[in-house]
């Protein structure tokens, strides 16, 4: 299979030229060992090679010994090769000497102490449809967060391709796979997480069942403001074992660390009406293909229920939001406020720059979604937050334009970095 080239990949060369050592983190499968093997000079395998266990007891720094810079890859299968690479950082005073990758966070404690000033960060995801071919890029995020002018661009695609997409996901594995093999893989995928890499990820034995359960419930509220509680529930009057709001709490914090979930924050900003903010995280998968294996769902069920294709679309295009994203140092959240008023999305700058973004799967509720940008910019304090450097729709069956009123509708197959 031919390496496709990623997005993520000259953040990473920033980040090495600037720090000892970029931990890579994503989700298994996700493509940070290739990348990684593209952008090293050596490499050791931390969970293949069989000296390591080893060399762990008698000599750990020899395993750093390298080319530069050096590929420690699932370093985390030997959490104490944290502190060794720390040290051997600030005996060596120079930069681009480390990439890490792994498939779980370190722990807190060893992330913010340990490697402040040392380590930098870098998040990788699944494949946007940019990275994958499906998109043109012909409309760009960077640009939209500094003006409102895009091209009309036809690259239209219909519903049955969608939910191929949706079901395949943005799995580098899974480029050449048909649906139906892709739909067995990701299944598989789902199962491991449950009876394997949960228990490794914190050294705690969990009933498989159990994150099962919880991985339906997340499933069937992919890309909702689904509050725990309500996750309890749902459990129960699918006929299933009953849980606990802390045993969930537990499990979801696991999931996180395994970065199979990755909710979306609400956007914390400043309003002149009287509506609160809701404070409350979207949920979303890291890759929308798990809540579609998750639920054991295929590709006639998507195309009858097309209500929660839409739910998965919206996920597919937080995904890609993300993405491209992170290329521009901004960040995605959502908007809901007490009166009932949301909007899908809004990416941010760090330098408070901000473009707002609603989703729909068709053309049929554009209108509708036009209005509610509107009505949430009449809301805003324009001299707190700024105004917004563009208002879009996110489509997956139209056209790219600009409406007379000034609100983009977008394609996501003509979106990109």
């Amino acid at each position: 299979m031919n390496y496709v080239n990623r997005l993520v990949e000259e953040e990473i060369r920033g980040k090495l030229i600037a720090s000892g050592a970029v931990l890579i983190r994503g989700p298994k499968a996700c493509g940070k060992t290739e990348t990684g093997l593209r952008l090293a000079a050596s490499v050791l395998r931390v969970d293949q090679d069989e000296r390591v266990p080893y060399m762990m007891d008698v000599d750990p720094r020899r395993l750093l010994l390298g080319e530069t810079p050096r590929l420690i890859d699932e370093w985390q299968e030997q959490p104490r090769l944290w502190n060794y690479i720390r040290h051997e950082i600030d005996a060596r005073k120079a930069k681009s000497q480390f990439i890490l990758t792994g498939s779980s966070t370190p722990d807190d404690d060893i992330r913010l102490h340990s490697g402040a000033g040392r380590f930098t960060t870098v998040d990788m995801r699944t494949m946007s449809w940019q990275e994958l071919g499906y998109s043109s890029g012909e409309v760009s995020l960077c640009s939209l967060l500094t003006d409102n002018v895009i091209e009309l661009s036809d690259t239209v695609v219909d519903l049955e391709t969608i939910v191929e997409r949706l079901i395949r996901g943005g799995w580098p594995g899974l480029l050449s796979s048909s649906t139906d093999e892709a739909l067995l893989v990701n299944r598989a995928y789902v199962d491991l997480i449950a009876e394997s890499d949960m228990r490794r990820v914190s050294n705690v034995k969990r009933d498989p069942l159990k994150v099962k359960n919880i991985f339906g419930s997340l499933a069937r509220h992919t890309a909702t403001m689904v509050a725990k509680t309500t996750i309890v529930k749902d459990i129960k009057d699918n006929g299933n074992e009953t849980m606990s709001r802390p045993t969930v709490d537990d499990y979801l914090n696991a999931l996180e660390r395994l970065m199979i979930i990755e909710d979306q924050p609400a956007w914390n900003t400043h309003l002149r009406s009287s509506a609160a903010l809701r404070k409350s995280p979207k949920r979303h998968f890291t890759d929308p293909s798990l809540a579609v294996a998750a639920l054991g769902a295929d590709k006639s069920m998507l195309l009858r229920d097309v209500e929660f294709t839409g739910f998965l679309f919206e996920s597919l295009v937080t995904h890609d939001l993300r993405v491209y994203a992170q290329a521009s140092d901004a960040r995605v959240f959502h908007y809901s406020d007490s009166s009932g008023l949301e909007v899908d999305a809004i990416v941010q700058k760090r330098s408070g720059d901000w473009a707002a973004f609603e989703v729909k799967l068709g053309m049929g509720r554009v209108n509708e979604a036009a209005s509610n940008l509107k009505a949430m910019v009449n809301r805003l304090d324009e001299k707190r937050v700024g105004k917004p450097k563009s208002l879009n729709i996110i489509v997956g069956t139209g056209l790219s334009h600009t409406r007379p009123d000034g609100v983009n509708v977008i394609s996501l197959a003509s979106l990109g970095i």
